[in-house]
């Protein structure tokens, strides 16, 4: 009998190295950790943000989604915006980056080695805005996430309930904020990737676990 493989969208766990995050970072540090109730404007928040972008870039905008927890019905969050946005290469800054600056948008995080992501930034409201290209897997795992989160309350309610303790211990970066809730996101990824029926998958418990 085979081997069951992982996965297509599974990663090791691991640890953001905050010095390298430091580097990665475009105009000073994260906005301070702040979590907070639901609040049902957010909806109404993406959709600005998502006519803003699509006024910018018209159809150069392949895919575009409101991610994380503020998409998330009911879910504790920080109170700012994630999308996903895919453009045809977002290595390609001069085709995309102009026209999002025009519209109000900030370069703060350039990745060429992971996918290629950007991280533009919004200050009203708030928001982070993840470009991607056609074929990153990032987009497709954030969409699992919050679909999972939107119709599992029990790990809803979790993760909220860890995400508001950690915001109380004070993190001025984010990355450390999220190395802090990274070992129940792993856990939850395993849960999801596990049930998915368009993929099989060898579970791959994190170190430790046991």
């Amino acid at each position: 009998m085979g081997q069951v493989p992982t996965h297509p969208l599974w990663r090791p766990y691991e640890l953001a190295d905050l010095d390298e995050v430091a580097q990665l970072r475009i105009g000073g540090p994260s906005r301070p950790v702040e979590v907070v109730g639901y609040d049902d404007g957010w909806p109404d928040q993406f959709d600005v943000v998502a006519a803003r972008v699509r006024g910018a870039l018209g159809d150069r905008v392949l895919v575009l989604e409101h991610v994380g927890s503020t998409s998330v019905p009911g879910l504790a969050a920080k109170p700012v915006i994630d999308l996903t946005l895919v453009v045809e290469d977002s290595g390609d800054e001069p085709a995309y980056l102009p026209d999002l600056e025009a519209a109000g948008f900030t370069l703060r995080v350039r990745e060429p080695d992971w996918e290629e992501h950007r991280v533009l930034a919004l200050e009203d409201p708030k928001t982070n805005l993840h470009v991607f290209s056609p074929g990153s897997g990032e987009p497709a795992r954030v969409r699992m996430f919050r679909d999972w989160l939107r119709s599992h309350p029990e790990d809803r309610a979790a993760y909220g309930a860890l995400k508001t303790e950690l915001a109380s211990q004070g993190f001025a970066e984010v990355m450390d904020y999220n190395n802090h809730k990274a070992a129940m996101v792993y856990d939850l990824y395993e849960r999801i990737f596990e049930a998915d029926p368009e993929h099989e998958h060898d579970p791959q418990p994190r170190p430790g676990s046991d």
